[in-house]
């Protein structure tokens, strides 16, 4: 419509049972629209309800060893951590230490630098393992395309399958600009 004065437009909004809605206030001169403001705003609440739904949620799992963990013990949590990546999740690794077992730091080491080499393909080392009191911890994180799978597999128990709903876009509201000199 081009610039028009503040009262042509409102009268223009008027006409058309629209409102007048300014989108761009610090342009020279400001950018206006008409348009129905409550769908708008309905639009807007919605486009953000579907933007957090489709934020990624980090979940950070932890398993607890110790350092003299049994052979069977140390599969069974393996197979948890495995468990974990395999869903998308991380996974805080902490090796908790008691008495004099905190004077061979270097146990601890030995168990989850093993740890990481056996979830190599799931998973990598997203923190070093650091010692921290009595206790060590590392972090992993799952690859990317583990991740990925994860993700699609979470989407479609959750909502049935893919959507299939046919949306056409809403007309673009024409735009005015309003001078309010």
């Amino acid at each position: 419509m081009g610039i028009v004065p503040l009262e042509r437009a409102l009268q223009l909004a008027a006409d058309v049972d629209l409102d007048l809605v300014e989108v761009a206030p610090m342009a020279r001169p400001p950018v206006c629209k008409l348009m129905d403001f409550g769908k708008f705003k309905y639009e807007s609440a919605l486009k953000a309800r579907e933007a957090r739904r489709n934020q990624q949620q980090t979940v950070i799992k932890e398993m607890k060893l110790r350092p003299k963990i049994d052979p069977h013990d140390y599969e069974t949590k393996k197979g948890h951590v495995v468990r974990f990546l395999k869903a998308g999740d991380k996974v805080k690794v902490t090796i908790m230490f008691r008495g004099r077992e905190q004077s061979r730091p270097e146990l601890g080491f030995r168990l989850l630098r093993k740890l990481s080499e056996e979830i190599s393909e799931l998973g990598f080392v997203e923190a070093a393992p650091k010692q921290d009191g009595r206790n060590m911890i590392m972090v992993l994180a799952p690859h990317r395309n583990v991740k990925a799978a994860a993700t699609q597999s979470r989407e479609t128990r959750a909502d049935g399958g893919p959507s299939s709903e046919g949306e056409t876009p809403a007309e673009l509201p024409e735009v005015v600009t309003a001078d309010k000199a």
